[in-house]
């Protein structure tokens, strides 16, 4: 597979993931906006929205509301942000939901621009945040 975004879905590459099924990878950022910063890849090749089968798209949203019952309970975030940019915005050039965690008085602003020094979660951080996300997906699942 030539598409980074495949081959992280896949997991051909080092991912934390934190849920799957037969549509969709849900993993850590490895650079995120705040710990619990999750990102939700189709497993076809997919580059926008509007290309989205129905199959899939369901499956994102479900994942999404996840996540979500997932990252309140265990972040106590002020809100949470769930986007997704498309077309020429669409770095990774594979389709891809950012669900993050958010606090008042944070500004989302810095989320889209390089303003800010490159930092990428420590890998231990990263397992600890994995190992405590899927916890409690798995206590929302059954």
């Amino acid at each position: 597979m030539e598409c980074l975004g495949c081959n992280l879905a896949n997991k051909s590459l080092p991912v934390h993931v934190i849920f799957e099924d037969d549509f969709v990878c849900c993993f850590l950022d490895h650079e995120p906006f705040n710990e619990g910063h999750v990102l939700i890849l189709t497993k076809k090749h997919i580059y926008d929205h509007d290309e989205l089968d129905e199959d899939t798209a369901h499956s994102i949203m479900k994942a999404s509301i996840l996540l979500s019952k997932a990252i309140k309970k265990l972040f106590n975030p002020d809100g949470i942000t769930i986007c997704q940019n498309g077309g020429i915005f669409n770095e990774l050039t594979h389709y891809h939901m950012h669900v993050v965690p958010r606090y008042k008085n944070q500004s989302f602003a810095t989320f889209y621009s390089n303003e800010e020094d490159e930092y990428i979660e420590e890998e231990t951080k990263l397992i600890q945040t994995k190992n405590n996300l899927r916890k409690a997906i798995s206590e929302l699942l059954f």
